[in-house]
């Protein structure tokens, strides 16, 4: 039971309450904070009575949260030892933790801007779509795969001291915090939702803020990640998807493997807050506007920037406000060095600044020595922005998706086919190219997406000019950020000249005079079907449904998958068709969780739970690789 007026609590807090209480009181944990009675506030305190002499009292500190043991108190007995404390601060949300000032701030920076922990990491917008954009070097011809290497998928500029600390080695103290975290981590999966109480998650809390004492934010925010998950499964809160949690719970092993190893890569300890380097001068032209919404009530804008070097950046505005602000935000002045200019003027202009401060994926920020003037910029036709369209959909894709990030922008030329409900199918403009399916960038009726699509999807033959970000999660999905015309096209859209040839899908509305005259184009393909789904109708949702029952029901559900009477029946799809490391895994997974050994007297010889975590990584990571290598495919 959660009470509306439960201030946060910090995990270390919460993890010593638990801690401190007897096998006995642990053992009544859950039931207790099942039955928490409703809190009284007064005086900036809340109030839980257990009984006549059981009245547990948070006195939050001046930011809102239980920071420490001394603010939650409780008048009975065993105080602060007891049941009814412990109780209290177990179903109190988690609280995050406060982020370090930044260098140099982003531009109107909110949620989603930071590394670290927290609903930062956590935030997503309604629906699907991402919570902010992921920056990435131009995908122009003579761009590699490193270009952009890095926490987000970089820009070569924002690199600097955040990036030579990225590159530094775990410390001793931070390898045996990743060493902790794995073996509670390992523990916690093992026993799955079902046995993943208050004191399991206890012990997550307290190796997440082992972590953050090491230096490792990144390790924190996965940690709490997995708590929250756990948390929202057994209480069967709405919007709660098994699929999040196992994806929490992969992350959180990944990070802890390579923590312990010592042998981790850039930027796997992560920071509390966005580091910025100085950028020097540099010339930008606009690409587009996009427009955020989270589920967390802040709304803004990001707008997508591109380099004269081809690197890509960013610049933020969001803030609490929810629908409203970011229905506002499109046309809300730039806070970058006294620019006068707003959103939707630098989606279509551009800018140059001096002393500019940039992270390490590109963001711009608005430290004090910033400054900026507007400048022209340059038509989707024109150097630098002709190179996001210069190359075929599946090359670039390919490209996109080997990163170990969220995949950048994608620009291509389509022709509308027709619409398959609230989706639009096209099709590229090459020989032999698959039809694409493009969706919403954000599901919200009062955001321009949808409405958009309807539109276009009533002109088929149209052909138009499209960037996006590809989904790497379905076959030949792009998720559409802004449209113009085909460069030398007949059937193609007739935009404003004020619009610089490109709409901003999140704000521009299409009307009936931004399209040609007449019907469809001559030679325009039926519209049919999308054709088969590789993605879809492949087997590996076996392997899927397999680590989402080790999540759900532990080791034991798993260990129970491989008792039937032909165990291994169950892989013989994955085999016939190609499939066959997956199988391996997946085998290797059931019998890792049904292997307990025992000695004579009945006792485990090996209680513990790292060699089925290890197999359960496995499975995940390979499961991962061959569904990108999938969806790359079903652009060719």
């Amino acid at each position: 039971m959660t009470s509306p007026l439960l201030p946060p609590v910090t995990a270390e807090v919460v993890a010593d309450a638990v801690e401190n209480l007897s096998a006995r009181l642990r053992k009544k944990l859950d039931a207790a904070i099942e039955g928490c009675p409703e809190g009284v506030g007064a005086d900036g305190a809340v109030a839980f009575r257990f009984g006549e002499d059981a009245v547990v009292t948070l006195r939050p500190g001046p930011s809102g949260a239980v920071t420490e043991p001394g603010q939650a108190v409780c008048g009975c007995l065993l105080a602060p030892r007891c049941l009814h404390r412990a109780a209290v601060l177990g179903a109190a949300p988690l609280a995050e933790p406060s982020p370090e000032d930044p260098d140099g701030p982003s531009a109107g920076e909110g949620p989603g801007e930071r590394d670290g922990a927290g609903a930062a990491s956590d935030a997503r917008p309604e629906g699907d779509a991402p919570a902010r954009a992921t920056p990435g070097p131009a995908t122009a011809p003579g761009s590699g795969p490193d270009a952009g290497a890095g926490a987000g998928a970089g820009a070569g500029s924002g690199s600097g001291d955040a990036g030579r600390e990225a590159d530094a080695p775990p410390t001793p103290a931070q390898v045996r915090a990743g060493a902790a975290l794995w073996a509670v981590a390992a523990e916690a999966l093992a026993a799955g939702v079902v046995a993943g109480g208050a004191v399991a998650q206890a012990e997550l809390l307290r190796a997440a803020h082992t972590a953050r004492l090491a230096g490792l934010p990144r390790a924190e925010a996965a940690a709490l990640r997995v708590v929250r998950g756990l948390r929202a499964a057994r209480e069967r809160r709405a919007g709660q998807r098994l699929t999040d949690l196992a994806a929490a719970f992969a992350e959180l092993l990944r990070t802890a493997a390579l923590l312990a190893s010592g042998t981790g890569g850039p930027g796997l300890t992560g920071g509390g807050r966005r580091a910025y380097a100085a950028g020097g001068g540099i010339r930008v032209h606009g690409l587009c506007r996009e427009p955020v919404l989270t589920a967390t009530g802040y709304g803004g804008v990001v707008t997508h920037l591109l380099g004269a070097d081809g690197v890509r950046y960013t610049l933020s505005d969001v803030r609490p406000g929810g629908l409203a602000r970011a229905r506002g935000a499109g046309a809300a002045s730039v806070a970058l060095g006294g620019a006068a200019l707003d959103h939707a003027g630098l989606a279509r202009g551009g800018l140059r600044i001096t002393g500019a401060t940039v992270s390490a994926d590109g963001r711009l920020g608005a430290g004090r020595g910033v400054r900026a003037v507007p400048a022209p910029g340059a038509a989707w036709d024109e150097e630098p922005l002709a190179a996001l369209f210069a190359r075929p959909a599946a090359e670039a894709v390919r490209e996109l998706l080997a990163r170990d990030a969220e995949p950048g922008l994608l620009g291509c030329d389509v022709q509308v086919v027709g619409a398959a409900g609230e989706h639009l199918l096209v099709r590229e403009l090459r020989a032999d190219a698959p039809l694409l399916r493009l969706r919403p960038a954000h599901p919200h009726p009062e955001l321009a997406h949808t409405a958009n699509l309807r539109r276009l999807a009533g002109h088929p033959g149209l052909a138009m000019r499209v960037l996006g970000r590809p989904d790497p999660d379905r076959a030949a999905t792009l998720s559409p950020l802004a449209v113009g015309p085909v460069p030398g096209a007949e059937h193609t859209l007739r935009l404003p000249p004020e619009w610089r040839d490109r709409a901003d899908l999140g704000y521009d509305r299409l009307q009936g005079s931004h399209f040609p005259d007449g019907g469809a184009a001559a030679g325009v393909v039926a519209a049919g079907g999308p054709g088969p789904d590789p993605v879809a109708d492949s087997p590996l949702w076996r392997v899927r449904r397999l680590l989402e029952t080790g999540v759900a029901g532990g080791r034991r559900a798993v260990a129970e998958t491989g008792r039937g009477p032909e165990p291994l029946s169950a892989y013989g799809p994955l085999r016939r068709a190609g499939f066959g490391t997956a199988a391996d895994l997946a085998g290797t997974l059931v019998a890792e969780a049904g292997r307990r050994p025992r000695d004579a007297f009945g006792r485990l010889t090996e209680p513990s739970s790292e060699g089925y975590a290890w197999a359960w990584l496995a499975a995940s990571a390979h499961l991962e690789a061959a569904h990108r290598s999938l969806v790359a495919a079903s652009w060719d």
